[in-house]
């Protein structure tokens, strides 16, 4: 069985948006509930941006792997 490679950087950081984003939604349903609406706004915003940072870097990484398969 070969050796297992490390986690590329991209996949590292993209792992790492993805937790944020569920902590964020998980922020924003408490604040929800707890009534304070105008800061689980931000927490929502909050996630969106850790969503979209998550997909670019699963998408950097998939680009990386297939032009260091290809190039």
């Amino acid at each position: 069985m070969p050796p297992s490679l490390p986690p590329s950087p991209s996949r590292r950081l993209a792992l790492y948006a993805l937790i944020v984003c569920a902590l964020a939604v998980v922020a924003a349903v408490v604040s929800f509930v707890e009534g304070t609406v105008l800061i689980g706004v931000v927490w929502v915003l909050l996630a969106g941006l850790s969503s979209n940072m998550c997909w670019y870097y699963v998408k950097r990484g998939r680009a990386a792997r297939r032009e260091s398969v290809t190039g």
